[in-house]
């Protein structure tokens, strides 16, 4: 039995980055910090606090640096509070290669580009953990990636969005009650959602 995990929800901070695509980790850690009942507090380059589920002690993390150092938060924390992969490190994140809304769980693998996540392996030197993929879509042809992840989505996909960060909470603590591959059969067969 896994007897601490650390939760990391990737965002950039302040208001102006609040609602926009590249901050859907943090929505959902926000929201799974809600349900637990859990007061985050700064601390080791973020806001972190932590709750019992089960037999697990879990700490929310949230990087106060900006995505592309995310791994300086997680790394200072793990110092602190080791954790055991994959099942230790369950990191949320925005997912361009999914459409709108669209939840999944992933263990290990490739980056797919994004800098938060190559700024966790560079800095803790493993992809051995768990993530969970939160939808946002892909730009129109020719668009920048940089300017679309960092707008606040339109208000039909927004709808979506905000599905998703329910279903992304309950992903999460179904991954530290179940383990992450009995959620995943459940999340990545789902026909859309």
């Amino acid at each position: 039995m896994i007897s601490s995990v650390l939760v990391v929800g990737l965002g950039n901070p302040g208001s102006r980055y609040r609602g926009t695509r590249h901050n859907m980790g943090f929505e959902v850690a926000e929201a799974l910090a809600r349900e637990l009942g859990v007061s985050l507090a700064r601390r080791h380059h973020g806001l972190t606090g932590g709750a019992s589920v089960g037999e697990h002690r879990v700490h929310i993390l949230l990087p106060q640096t900006f995505m592309n150092e995310s791994g300086l938060a997680v790394a200072e924390f793990i110092r602190y509070c080791p954790v055991t992969y994959p099942e230790g490190l369950i990191v949320i994140h925005d997912e361009l290669d999914l459409e709108p809304g669209v939840v999944r769980v992933k263990l290990g693998g490739g980056l797919a580009g994004h800098n938060g996540l190559k700024s966790i392996v560079h800095q803790i030197g493993t992809q051995n953990f768990v993530r969970v993929r939160i939808g946002i879509g892909r730009p129109v042809a020719h668009a920048s990636v940089v300017d679309f992840v960092l707008a606040r989505p339109r208000p039909e996909d927004r709808s979506e969005l905000d599905l998703a960060v329910g279903r992304g909470a309950s992903a999460v603590r179904d991954i530290i009650e179940l383990g992450p591959a009995q959620v995943m059969t459940v999340y990545n067969q789902r026909a859309r959602r």
